[in-house]
């Protein structure tokens, strides 16, 4: 299976698992890319600290973290996206978003990166925003 979906230090919650992977796949095409492997591990704020402070040096809470693990050669993605739980519900009630639509934004979110989005600068936060959107109203 291209995508992997699994819990790292929290019980299984996610509900439509097929559905999910369908849309990450569709997303992924409509960009021009295919799936070689994809993994996401959903965990605790904890545990996205630890592999921010481990691997980015960044000691901030985080909704997501994207290791590109693709070769470059080809238009194939390979990735890890690590997403904190506890982090999107609390995003999710500051937004006022129900959980679900923040949950999938931060999915899509990290498929993005791996096709080659950014969020470094306001212009690349912009396109993101409006690819998250696109991809939330396809979906």
């Amino acid at each position: 299976m291209p995508i992997v979906f699994s819990n790292a230090d929290i019980p299984p919650f996610l509900k439509q698992k097929a559905a999910l992977k369908a849309a990450v796949t569709k997303l992924c095409t409509l960009e021009g890319f295919s799936i070689k492997h994809l993994s996401y591990v959903f965990c605790s704020d904890a545990f996205l600290l630890d592999i921010n402070q481990r691997f980015l040096n960044h000691d901030t809470y985080t909704d997501i973290i994207t290791f590109d693990l693709s070769s470059g050669k080809d238009k194939r993605i390979e990735g890890e996206i690590y997403m904190s739980i506890d982090r999107i519900k609390d995003n999710a009630a500051v937004l006022s978003e129900p959980f679900d639509r923040e949950f999938k934004r931060v999915l899509f979110h990290g498929a993005l990166h791996l096709c080659g989005y950014k969020d470094k600068t306001k212009a690349d936060k912009v396109a993101m925003r409006a690819r998250e959107d696109f991809y939330l109203n396809q979906f």
